[in-house]
């Protein structure tokens, strides 16, 4: 439980907060709602994006101390006040013109007017999302050093014709068909915010792969051989494609935007105390399907997201077909453990 103290404390800070804000407004009556639409927020937050605590465990157990307490520390608040407070202001206010400072006092004086004009433009984020996220999800079944397959009669046969090229192409066809289901006027919108997706995926990549090629140099290579700032912006912009879906489905609860960060802070906590035990207690290497597990919800997540471009899709149905496909792919991990030391077992009472 030690991995999961500070997500405990932060909670217990948040909540008090949540509820001297709902007392301040409403009395009794108000500090009551104000913890349980909090405690909902985030619970909402941990179901949405537990498959984001796999996938960055799946990246930062390759990577050293540094790299490792600079994500869970820097990143955590880039995570908390950058995605679920600062990033939907900056989407408001460009959409308005006016300035942050202007943006904020409508927030929390006029919150149903701040919600219309973030949600006015969920199109351009879920494009934006589910173009990166999909090319997250190809990128890993189309990988040809991976040595073990969860559902091996698909990805063997993907495998075989897969590579990141066809990733972008199909990433971009996505994003087309997404722009064809909007009005006239929204398209090209819709368009820019999707290809500006496939271009961050790629330009994150390419410096990550710039700074892993500088390994050797002595200069460097021990503070970049199992890190760098390219890897460390991948999981920033991965996050940032979690975290805004949640933003978007939290204004379906409430309206009020500190309860809103309060609750979804608590879930982000949460989902980085998840990623600490999955990298320290070296869970995906006992559970060896997880990570596929994980990815497959990010796939799903990112058709999901292309769909509400134009069609709503529940919340509910959101986190759960995540959940469901980290639950097959435990219980796969511990069918396939089952196995493996039973055939270790006989080729042991073999020999023996």
């Amino acid at each position: 439980m030690r991995h999961f103290r500070w997500s405990f404390i932060v909670t217990a800070v948040l909540m008090a907060l949540a509820g001297w804000w709902g007392y301040e407004h409403r009395g009794l009556p108000g500090l009551l709602q104000a913890l349980w639409i909090t405690a909902i927020l985030g619970v909402l937050e941990v179901s949405l994006s537990f498959d984001n605590a796999v996938v960055n465990a799946s990246v930062l157990k390759h990577w050293n101390e540094f790299w490792r307490k600079l994500f869970l520390t820097v990143g955590i608040l880039v995570a908390v006040f950058g995605m679920r407070l600062l990033f939907p202001l900056v989407i408001v206010a460009a959409a308005t013109g006016l300035g942050l400072l202007d943006v904020w006092h409508m927030a929390i004086d006029n919150p149903n007017e701040y919600s219309r004009h973030l949600t006015e433009h969920h199109a351009e984020v879920a494009a934006f999302g589910g173009a990166f996220l999909l090319l997250v999800f190809l990128n890993f079944l189309f990988d040809t050093e991976k040595e073990l397959h969860w559902i091996t009669w698909f990805e063997e046969k993907v495998g075989q014709y897969g590579s990141e090229g066809l990733a972008v192409l199909l990433a971009l066809l996505s994003v087309i068909g997404a722009m064809n289901l909007m009005p006239e006027e929204r398209k090209l919108a819709v368009l820019i915010a999707g290809v500006t997706g496939v271009l961050i995926y790629i330009g994150v990549k390419w410096l990550s792969g710039l700074l892993e090629e500088k390994e050797e140099d002595p200069s460097v290579g021990a503070m970049i051989s199992q890190g760098s700032i390219g890897g460390f912006l991948y999981l920033e912009v991965l996050d940032a494609s979690f975290s805004f879906d949640g933003v978007i489905g939290a204004f379906a609860i409430t309206n009020d935007v500190v309860i809103i960060m309060l609750g979804l802070a608590i879930g982000a906590m949460f989902v980085r105390s998840m990623t600490v035990f999955l990298v320290y207690k070296g869970t995906l290497q006992e559970f060896v399907f997880l990570e596929h597990g994980a990815h497959y919800a990010i796939g799903i997540l990112a058709l999901i997201m292309f769909a509400s471009v134009h069609y709503h899709i529940p919340e509910w149905f959101t986190g759960l077909s995540g959940l469901a496909f980290i639950l097959v792919s435990l219980w796969s991990s511990i069918r396939y453990r089952r196995r493996i030391a039973a055939q270790e077992a006989e080729v042991a009472a073999r020999t023996g």
